[in-house]
C-alpha cells in the first residue's frame, strides 16, 4: 500500500468515526485482492442482496484461514433493508463477536475499512419487494444466534464438509440453524431468499473466497457455485475517495 493511501485511510479512521462523516464509494470492480484502487470512485447506492467481503489485518485470522486453505478474504455479510427502512449488514460474528447481528451499514463498513480492505458485490438486478421482505424477516429471525465457533474450528480438520469428494454429498443447505459462521450464513441467506440454487449450494463448505472470486480450489464448488450471473465482480469500498 502506498504512503498516500495509508495516510488517507489513517486519517479517515482517526477522524471519520461518526456516521455523519462516513461517505460511501466504490472503485471499479475486479477480481483482485490487491490494494490497488482501480478507476474513479463513484458513489455507492446500496441495495438489499449486495454482498460485503473484507480482509482483516489481524494475524490470527490470516494464519487460521491459511491453515484451513480458506485464504483471503476473511469475512462476509449481506446487505438487508430492515423493517424500519434502514440498511444493515447481516453477519455472523461481526467485529469478532460471538453472535449473529445486523449492524448499521455505513458505520459497520467504516469499522472494517479501518482494519483492512472491504469490497462490495452489487446485485445486477434489484430484489423484488417480496424478496426484500423475505430477506428482512429472515435476518430478524437470525439476530442473536451464536457464531459457530466449534464448526469454524472444524474447518481446520479432516471432519469438515469441504473436501475434493465429500462436498459433492454433504454440506447442503440446512435452512435456519442455531449457529453460523460468516460465509455459511451468507450462503444460507441467499438460498432462503431464492437467489441461488438450493440444490447445488453448499453453505457449510463455502468460504468468503468463493463469494469473492466465483471460482474455488474445491472441485465441486468450482463446478457448481458462482455469483457472476447476478452479482457484479467485487468493487473496493471506501468511506472517502483517496485524495479527496
Amino acid at each position: 500500500m502506498t504512503p498516500l493511501i495509508l495516510a488517507c485511510l489513517s486519517a479517515a479512521c482517526a477522524f471519520g468515526g461518526e456516521p455523519s462523516d462516513v461517505g460511501s464509494y466504490l472503485y471499479e470492480p475486479a477480481y483482485h485482492l490487491d490494494l490497488k484502487l482501480r478507476g474513479d470512485a463513484r458513489a455507492y447506492v446500496p441495495q438489499p442482496g449486495d454482498i460485503m467481503v473484507y480482509t482483516d489485518s489481524n494475524m490470527f485470522w490470516e494464519i487460521t484461514h491459511d491453515l484451513a486453505l480458506a485464504f483471503q478474504p476473511h469475512g462476509s455479510g449481506v446487505v438487508v433493508r430492515r423493517k424500519d427502512g434502514s440498511l444493515g449488514i447481516l453477519e455472523a460474528g461481526p467485529n469478532d463477536t460471538m453472535h449473529v447481528n445486523t449492524l448499521d451499514m455505513l458505520p459497520h463498513l467504516h469499522e472494517y475499512e479501518c482494519k483492512g480492505p472491504v469490497w462490495i458485490r452489487k446485485r445486477k438486478t434489484p430484489l423484488t419487494q417480496e424478496q426484500c421482505e423475505c430477506l428482512a424477516e429472515w435476518a430478524e429471525r437470525q439476530e442473536g444466534k451464536k457464531f459457530a465457533l466449534i464448526r469454524l474450528g472444524g474447518q481446520l480438520t479432516l471432519l469438515r464438509h469441504r473436501g475434493p469428494i465429500r462436498t459433492w454429498f454433504i454440506g447442503k443447505p440446512c435452512g435456519e440453524r442455531d449457529s453460523y459462521f460468516c460465509s455459511e450464513l451468507v450462503t444460507e441467506t441467499l438460498v432462503h431468499v431464492g437467489l441461488i440454487d438450493a440444490a447445488t449450494a453448499r453453505p457449510s463448505a463455502t468460504y468468503p473466497h468463493e463469494l469473492f472470486y466465483d471460482w474455488s480450489f474445491n472441485p465441486y464448488l468450482n463446478t457448481h457455485f458462482s455469483l457472476a450471473e447476478n452479482w457484479e465482480p467485487p468493487a473496493r469500498w471506501v468511506s472517502a475517495p483517496v485524495g479527496k
